[in-house]
């Protein structure tokens, strides 16, 4: 029997559509977190707290995220890429609605979860929420598990422009696996351009190694370990944790997919200036998300500089999207550096002792960039913890750099005289060089 074209071409089109989501099934592919995700996350500084009698200016509140949507556009937040308002755990109503929809808490959130995104929108802002992939949050709140479609198309309703998807109370291994994919899919379906937020490697990771190529296909940005606390110890342990796993986690990340060792608690009150300096810093090296948990209202301006400084953002943001890694560890001292785009380099010396004054670390060249970071020359550029022009260097030059404890010097290194098409990426196996004193 033949086929009449007025029914065929929107039969074809139908079937082609199929394959096209069979073939991406597998991969999240959404366009979405090309350099590092940039915002404000309420979940460090602000935590569950629920009750606005008693405690009005941190509940967790439509207010509160109005108030941070504000000030992130009259501050200069925006100006400078930090455009998610990002809602954590204790949004919810304790029940899903007659229809079986997550909803929000009728009281502190009263117009709703799609006015308070039209809002965040009117300020050329993004909103993101919170779920969980098992059946309760982390706080207890309803989880999604058995509701990915729905909760899903739940946040593409309401306007949701990225979802940190948690791991409490998910089950078996196999449940968690397949409720992040679930929702990764599930996400996509919608139509919607949501960001991905995943922990899945931080639960998995106790009883089997992640598989980081399968979690990039699904997730924008992966937590690797523990929630951060405005504490040294807590930022000095993450980057412990991110150097020793570096060989599994470095290659993976790039455009569209990044290791996220969480927060920015910079502005808080757990970190000295030069702590700050090093969180700042290294998260720029680590081509990590910069999701601030901080109070907006009451910021000093010296965190506020750091938080906002140019530099630092344009080195995170680098758009060849590789992250760094620690090259060498000597006598308390850390060097890290950074692959950026136009053959330059990002530096880190980071002075890991916790007693005394200032140090100096003395390193050649030649050990940057596995020796091509200054070859033939290269000029140097100190970014934090203040700006200085370090001048032109070659490549078997010395460079003595005073750090203070706890802090870290961080440079910009452009090469002069070659083509960057030329540079490989450093090998981060490499061992520690004699040059390093």
């Amino acid at each position: 029997m033949g086929t009449a074209v007025g029914s065929w071409r929107p039969a074809m089109l139908a079937w082609v559509l199929v394959l096209v989501l069979l073939a991406g099934a597998g991969a999240l592919e959404n366009g979405l977190a090309r350099t590092p995700t940039m915002g404000w996350l309420h979940w460090e500084r602000f935590m569950c707290t629920t009750d606005c009698a008693r405690e009005p200016l941190s509940c967790v509140s439509e207010q509160l995220f109005m108030q941070m949507a504000d000030l992130m556009v009259s501050d200069g937040w925006k100006d400078v890429g930090y455009e998610y308002v990002c809602i954590d755990d204790c949004w919810m109503s304790l029940t899903r609605d007659d229809q079986d929809r997550l909803q929000p808490d009728p009281e502190r959130f009263p117009s709703g979860i799609r006015k308070l995104a039209d809002y965040v929108h009117s300020k050329g802002l993004k909103l993101g929420i919170y779920g969980d992939v098992g059946n309760k949050t982390c706080a207890g709140f309803p989880g999604s598990y058995g509701y990915y479609d729905l909760d899903a198309q739940t946040f593409a309703n309401w306007g949701v422009d990225l979802l940190k998807f948690d791991g409490c109370n998910y089950g078996t291994q196999d449940q968690l696996a397949e409720g992040y994919r679930n929702m990764s899919l599930a996400l996509n379906k919608t139509g919607r351009s949501i960001v991905y937020s995943c922990e899945w490697p931080l639960y998995m990771r106790p009883m089997q190694k992640p598989n980081y190529t399968e979690i990039k296909h699904y997730c924008n940005h992966w937590r690797n370990f523990a929630d951060i606390y405005d504490a040294w110890n807590s930022v000095k342990n993450t980057l412990e944790w991110t150097a020793l796993h570096q060989d599994s986690i470095v290659d993976v990340a790039g455009p569209g997919g990044w290791n996220d060792p969480d927060m920015l608690v910079i502005g808080n009150f757990g970190l000295s200036w030069d702590q700050q300096v090093t969180q700042m810093a290294l998260w720029a090296i680590m081509a990590a998300p910069l999701l601030m948990s901080n109070d907006l209202r009451h910021i000093s301006p010296q965190a506020k500089w750091l938080l906002q400084n140019k530099d630092v953002i344009a080195i995170n943001q680098d758009p060849l999207g590789k992250q760094g890694y620690c090259i060498t560890k000597d006598n308390n001292f850390e060097l890290w550096e950074r692959p950026l785009s136009r053959g330059s380099y990002a530096v880190a010396v980071m002075n890991r002792q916790e007693i005394g004054g200032p140090r100096i670390f003395s390193f050649s060249t030649s050990f940057l960039g596995n020796g091509l970071a200054c070859n033939p020359a290269c000029s140097i550029q100190q970014i934090l913890p203040t700006s200085e022009d370090w001048g032109l260097h070659d490549w078997v030059s010395f460079l003595n750099t005073e750090v203070n404890p706890t802090g870290t010097v961080l440079l910009k290194v452009v090469v002069i005289g070659e083509s960057p098409a030329e540079k490989p990426v450093m090998n981060i196996n490499k061992k520690p060089s004699p040059d390093i004193l």
